[in-house]
């Protein structure tokens, strides 16, 4: 069964390397700030800093949480990443299948002394 999803995201951040894509992985799902985390294998990215057009290598994370959760996982990679400003975009879920999307929410839940 398809559901509307109204409180869903897929969380999008870039890292410097696979050693931080690791760290911020193990840290989100371990913490359930979010359901899940896929690193992608490095893509090119090329974007203005510094007045200047930067290119550089890096790691692309795909993570799935709540509204609710959103804002403490956004802090969490903070706390974690290398770069002054990392990019961290939430893209809300339109649709998906009742049974995932509840597994999301489920998975996302604090735990009682967590």
């Amino acid at each position: 069964m398809i559901e509307r999803v109204p409180d869903c995201l897929e969380v999008r951040v870039t890292a410097a390397s696979r050693q931080e894509a690791d760290l911020i992985c193990a840290a989100v799902v371990e913490r359930r700030l979010s359901a899940d985390c896929q690193i992608i294998a490095p893509v090119e990215s090329a974007y203005w800093w510094a007045g200047e057009v930067q290119r550089s290598g890096e790691w692309l994370l795909l993570m799935k949480t709540t509204t609710g959760r959103f804002e403490d996982l956004a802090r969490c990679v903070r706390e974690l990443h290398s770069y002054e400003v990392p990019q961290i975009v939430a893209v809300a879920l339109v649709a998906g299948t009742a049974d995932y999307l509840e597994w999301i929410r489920r998975e996302t839940t604090p735990r009682p002394g967590a």
